[in-house]
C-alpha cells in the first residue's frame, strides 16, 4: 500500500525542508511512524537517500502548520528535527532559517484569514504582509514581514536581496523575534552569570557563557580549546578532528546540564567556539565570528537562533562573547562572521531586557505535491 500526504519542500535561509499541515498527521504520538521516513531516516549511511533529507542537519528538518486561536498570533507551527542515522524527532528548539518560510505558506495557502497589509512605501516598493507566528517549540511569537503581490495578496519571492549562503538573490523576509529571552529555561542567562564554569568528565574545566535567547547557546573561547592556528579553523577541521569533537560534545553536555537542560538532547543547548579577536580586526564591518556545531556537525554557516543568541550575548556586558567582539557593540546591530559569510542581527534592549531581536532572510516553495513514507 502506497502511504502519501500533501507537502510543501522549501527553503529557509540556509536550511530546507518539508512543510505540512497539522490536520493531514496523526496525533503527535504517532509522528514516528510517518516524518523519519519521509526525510529518509534512520539511516545508518547519514545519506537519507531513501528520502528528502540530504544527511547534514541543516536539510534533515520539519514545519509543522496549523491555524491558531491565540489572540497574538496569526499561525502556529511546530518545528521538528530530524535525526539522520537513528530517525528521532527533537522538538526541544526551534529553527529560525525554516521560521522564515512559514508566514508565505500559511498565507498562500489560506490559513491566515486577515492578512495585515502594509502597502508600498519607502521601505519598500511592494506592499508588505505581516505574520505573527508563533512557535510552539519555544512558546514565543515572531513577527514575520514579507514582500506580497496580486489580489489576493501572496507572497513575491523575486526580489534583489542577496544573503549570505544562498545564491542569487530575492525578496528579503524580515523577522522580529518578540521577548526571546528564556525561549528554554526562563531566564536569558539561566545560571545568573555572565561567564560559568564547566566541569568535564576528565576533571578538568572551562571557561562557557550559558545564554538562552531564541535558543539556548554555550559559548566558549576556541583558544581554550588548544587547537593549532584557531585563526583559521574551519569545519572541515572540526570534523576531521574525532577527539575535539568528542570534547566538544561534554562541554555542551555540562553547559545543558547546568541550565537545568537534558543534555542527552543533541539539539540543545547548542554549542558556539568563538573566535579570537584578532581574527575579525582585518574587516571593519565585522564585529565576532563564530563556529557553531548542530546535532554534532560543524555546521557551514551559522543556525539562524544561535545567531540571535550571540548578537544578544554580545550585548550583554561580561559575557565571552562580549568581551571577544570587536569595535563598538553598543549600537543595535552585531554582525557575525561565520564560515561562509556574515549575518547582521538586531537586538533591541531596555534596561538590561531583551525586547527584540531581529535578522533577514530569504526564502522559497521549491516544490508541492505529495510525499511518500
Amino acid at each position: 500500500m502506497k502511504r502519501t500526504l500533501p507537502a510543501i519542500f522549501a527553503r529557509g535561509g540556509t536550511s530546507n525542508g518539508l512543510v505540512l499541515m497539522r490536520d493531514h498527521l496523526p496525533p503527535v504520538q504517532e509522528w514516528h511512524k510517518i516524518l523519519p521516513a519521509a526525510m529518509g531516516s534512520p539511516d545508518p549511511y547519514g545519506r537519507q537517500l531513501n528520502g528528502l533529507g540530504s544527511g547534514i542537519s541543516s536539510t534533515s528538518k520539519i514545519c509543522v502548520l496549523s491555524p491558531t486561536s491565540r489572540p497574538d498570533a496569526d499561525i502556529e507551527f511546530t518545528f521538528v528535527q530530524v535525526g539522520i542515522k537513528d530517525g528521532s524527532l527533537d522538538m526541544a528548539g526551534n529553527c529560525g532559517n525554516m521560521s522564515s518560510i512559514i508566514g508565505p505558506v500559511g498565507l498562500d495557502e489560506g490559513l491566515i484569514k486577515t492578512p495585515k497589509i502594509e502597502p508600498a512605501g519607502k521601505d519598500s516598493a511592494s506592499p508588505t504582509a505581516l505574520v505573527r507566528v508563533f512557535n510552539t517549540n519555544t512558546n514565543k511569537v515572531i513577527h514575520s514581514r514579507f514582500s506580497v503581490s496580486g489580489t489576493p495578496p501572496r507572497y513575491q519571492p523575486e526580489g534583489d536581496y542577496q544573503m549570505d549562503g544562498v545564491p542569487g538573490t530575492q525578496s528579503k523576509i524580515t523577522l522580529s523575534f518578540v521577548n526571546p529571552g528564556g525561549a528554554k529555561t526562563g531566564y536569558t542567562l539561566p545560571t545568573g552569570n555572565c561567564i560559568d564554569t564547566l566541569t568535564l568528565p576528565d576533571g578538568t574545566t572551562i571557561q562557557a557563557s550559558l545564554v538562552d535567547v531564541s535558543n539556548p547557546g554555550v559559548f566558549i573561547r576556541l583558544s581554550d580549546l588548544g587547537v593549532a592556528n584557531p585563526d583559521s579553523l574551519s569545519p572541515a577541521d572540526v570534523e576531521a578532528d574525532a577527539d575535539l569533537k568528542a570534547r566538544l560534545e561534554q562541554i555542551r553536555q555540562a553547559g545543558a546540564k547546568m541550565m537545568g537542560l537534558d543534555p542527552r538532547t543533541e539539539s540543545v543547548p547548542k554549542i558556539v567556539l568563538i573566535f579570537p579577536s584578532s581574527s575579525t580586526l582585518g574587516d571593519p564591518h565585522l564585529h565576532i565570528k563564530c563556529q557553531a556545531l548542530s546535532m554534532g556537525q560543524a555546521h557551514k554557516a551559522v543556525p539562524l537562533t544561535l545567531a540571535l543568541c550571540l548578537g544578544a550575548a554580545v550585548r550583554i556586558a561580561g559575557t565571552i562573547p562580549n568581551l571577544l567582539a570587536t569595535r563598538d557593540n553598543k549600537g543595535d546591530s552585531v554582525v557575525i562572521g561565520h564560515p561562509t559569510g556574515r549575518v547582521e542581527v538586531g537586538t533591541t534592549m531596555q534596561d538590561g531586557d531583551i525586547l527584540s531581536a531581529e535578522l533577514h532572510r530569504t526564502a522559497r516553495v521549491l516544490m508541492k505535491g505529495d510525499v511518500f513514507y
